[in-house]
């Protein structure tokens, strides 16, 4: 115990010093080195927690318990009996089975996922029934993509659209406090607009249907609340800008109604998309499952919206690697490209998924120790304050450690020649977030195309002339122009897929595949 103190202190010593995420080559690493030789293996809880948890001595947190609990019966009673697996960007069968009473994945947040769709039978039909009855909202593609983020808990403990309380936490302080007096993170509103016809229309009624686009009942939203939607103060709290431009904002925003309404959500069947890409749409239940059958004791989330290059493989390689070396014994990637809505010139989902397959089939990252699935939240570009919601939606799904990287969710000004957000912010917002104590920040190592290994490596600043920094922007013209990257840049079959994606798009079109909605 005095060994464990005098580390600790050294560490927050270090930490105060320095306010920054730590990475990987670090305290515990340096404090094994100066123990003159002696092999001392330090166990993956304390080295989680010292090496990748850096506080801001302005926001004080105890040590998060790295102790990595059994998900509690709630959840396990909540999985379902038959799964199947995604695996290597297929899907296997999986014998009916229980959560492993040994699970060691990090626990939802509020202590259980919040599953709201009706389980199939007299239960779905009567739901299905009492929704015909009852007024009705339709909804956009994105609000249907909100609705199955809340239906598969990965809001969790929201368990539907926010109301008036909640909201306010959102906007103001990032968070929700519990009943209990705890505290989870929750950046970014999850709420439903309405226009004046609709609230006359719902009058003083407690419950309302929630269609599609083709008038089919979809959820039922009850003890419903409205309240104002006061857009300029959503818009300037989330983007820390009114500039006009910001791409979700015009989708989702602008035109929609004057009121929100929230409450409780009552989905009456899972959402399906029938694009070809379902069996990749695992919800964090169903993922928790996968975990405990490849029997990891770590899981490592890595968000992306854009193609995978061997930088970004390196990157992931390179965490395992380090996991393994500070005493797990199987760390497993969660490849999670975000499926909801995109803006207009990032690469389709369709495409993406293709992508990633080829990394696989190519051997780039390894099948057996990667999961790859869909999330399904919308996007904002909202940077440090979205970002929290990245992160704090993949320990809903069993992931204890988070690799964030430079800008992360972030995107050019929309009117000004200059990125919207610092670089730099993302990570160290994460790294001091309320209610994400409990996670492992991983910070991004810069990588880049050694011109004399002829692959990509990681930068090293003392010899800035053998490295060439290819952009997104650079990727982008050379597969729209025909043009070959340099040899490691990206595997050959995840490249040619960037070209056919380029090759479909017409110069009339605007660089935009359409997108599949939930049918």
């Amino acid at each position: 115990m005095k060994t464990l103190n005098l580390i600790l202190q050294g560490f927050f010593r270090e930490t105060m010093e320095r306010p920054s995420l730590i990475p990987f080559e670090c305290f515990v690493r340096k404090k094994r080195v100066q123990k003159e030789g002696k092999k001392t293996r330090f166990p993956p809880s304390m080295a989680s927690t010292a090496t990748f948890v850096a506080k801001s001595p302005n926001f004080p947190h105890p040590i998060p318990n790295a102790s990595r609990p059994q998900l509690p019966a709630s959840l396990r009673l909540a999985l379902p009996r038959h799964l199947s697996i995604a695996v290597a960007g297929r899907r296997s069968s999986a014998a009916p089975r229980a959560a492993a009473a040994s699970c060691s994945l990090i626990e939802p947040d509020g202590g259980r996922l919040v599953g709201v769709v009706a389980p199939e039978g007299p239960a779905r039909e009567a739901l299905r029934r009492e929704a015909a009855g009852c007024p009705q909202i339709r909804l956009s593609r994105i609000d249907l993509e909100w609705v199955h983020v809340l239906s598969e808990g990965w809001a969790s403990p929201l368990g539907g659209f926010m109301r008036e309380a909640e909201f306010l936490q959102t906007l103001h302080f990032n968070c929700l406090r519990l009943g209990d007096g705890s505290v989870v993170n929750m950046s970014l509103p999850i709420v439903l607009a309405i226009d004046d016809a609709q609230k006359r229309a719902i009058g003083d009624r407690r419950k309302v249907a929630l269609v599609d686009t083709r008038h089919k009942p979809v959820a039922i939203l009850s003890d419903i609340e409205i309240y104002k939607h006061n857009k300029e103060e959503r818009i300037a709290r989330t983007w820390g800008t009114t500039a006009p431009g910001l791409p979700y904002v015009e989708e989702a925003i602008t035109k929609a109604g004057n009121w929100l309404i929230g409450g409780d959500l009552e989905v009456i069947e899972r959402i399906k998309y029938n694009d070809g890409l379902d069996q990749y749409r695992l919800s964090p239940a169903e993922l928790r499952e996968e975990f405990s059958r490849r029997d990891a004791d770590a899981v490592f989330a890595f968000q992306l919206r854009n193609p995978v290059h061997n930088g970004h493989a390196l990157l992931m390689t390179d965490t395992r690697r380090h996991l393994l070396e500070m005493g797990y014994r199987n760390p497993v990637l969660l490849l999670h490209p975000l499926g909801g809505y995109t803006k207009a010139d990032d690469v389709p989902l369709h495409w993406r998924m293709k992508q990633h397959e080829k990394v696989l089939e190519d051997g780039v990252l390894n099948p057996e120790t990667t999961v790859v699935a869909i999330f399904p939240s919308p996007m904002h570009y909202a940077g440090p304050t979205e970002v929290q919601w990245h992160a704090k939606s993949r320990i809903n799904a069993g992931a204890n450690f988070y690799i964030v990287g430079r800008d992360p969710a972030g995107m050019s000004h929309p009117i000004e020649k200059r990125d919207l957000y610092d670089a730099d912010h993302g990570k160290k917002v994460l790294g001091m977030a309320p209610g994400l104590e409990r996670l492992n920040i991983l910070p991004f190592k810069v990588a880049a195309y050694d011109k004399k290994q002829q692959k990509m490596a990681f930068f090293d600043p003392s010899k800035p002339q053998d490295f060439l920094f290819i952009s997104g922007t650079k990727m982008r013209t050379l597969a729209k122009n025909r043009e070959d990257p340099p040899d490691g840049f990206m595997c050959p079959g995840g490249w040619k897929v960037l070209v056919d994606y380029y090759d479909s798009v017409t110069p009339q079109e605007t660089n935009r595949s359409r997108e599949a909605v939930p049918a």
